[in-house]
């Protein structure tokens, strides 16, 4: 079981930064493949983006291509969503999750509860 724990929301003008981190409980954390989601209110959750366990493969939603990076740190069990240049529609839940294996793709194994993300225009 690996426990997953997302912080760093909040409220941010459009155009702002915020990062989200998201720390795992688990020290084979190194073993994952870390996934961003988000859920804005009345839309189904989304794929954001997907870092592999080395980092050597990163992926995004076109919809924030350019303005997001994930990263992690093996080290501190923690995988991070840097988000720059944000827009209203950005505005959702944020979620965490692991995935067992080398892919970002595919059926997700564990979540965290998830961060609020508000962008006021």
């Amino acid at each position: 079981q690996v426990q997953l724990v997302e912080s760093g929301g909040g409220l941010v003008q459009a155009g702002g930064s915020l990062r989200l981190s998201c720390a795992a409980s688990r020290p084979t954390f190194s073993q994952y493949a870390m996934g961003w989601f988000r859920q804005a209110p009345g839309k189904e959750r989304e794929f954001v983006g997907g870092i592999t366990w080395s980092a050597s493969m990163r992926d995004y939603a076109d919809s924030v291509k350019g303005r997001f990076t994930i990263s992690r740190d093996n080290a501190k069990n923690t995988v991070y969503l840097q988000m720059n240049s944000l827009k209203p529609e950005d505005t959702a839940v944020y979620y965490c999750a692991a995935k067992r294996g080398s892919s970002i793709y595919g059926v997700y194994d564990y979540w965290g509860q998830g961060t609020q993300v508000t962008v006021s225009s």
